[in-house]
């Protein structure tokens, strides 16, 4: 993530918990004030995570597409024992 990015992700946890504090103050320890902050806690943690992290790029994923043929598929492979197409409800007798 760029520092940009960073910044501007911290200015808005920032204001988040700005919002948060107002709610609390409005609502007192209300079970989903409580939520709020807790998942703002989890925002600001994995913002800092992420921060120390170093990008995809660094960490060796590039991104490559691997191509699927649209080809079909050798029919041999659906012909053994207990081989079913999922989610088409089953092969029964010859196809």
């Amino acid at each position: 993530m760029s520092t940009t990015e960073m910044q501007d992700l911290q200015r808005t946890i920032g204001h988040l918990r700005q919002c948060v504090g107002s709610l609390r103050s409005r609502y007192g320890d209300a079970p989903a004030v409580k939520r709020l902050a807790n998942d703002l806690d989890r925002l600001d943690i994995d913002a800092k995570e992420l921060d120390s992290a170093p990008p995809a790029e660094v960490r060796g994923h590039t991104g490559e597409r691997i191509p699927v043929p649209d080809a079909p598929y050798d029919e041999s492979l659906f012909r053994g024992v207990d081989v079913d197409d999922e989610g088409l409800g089953g092969l029964h007798g010859e196809r």
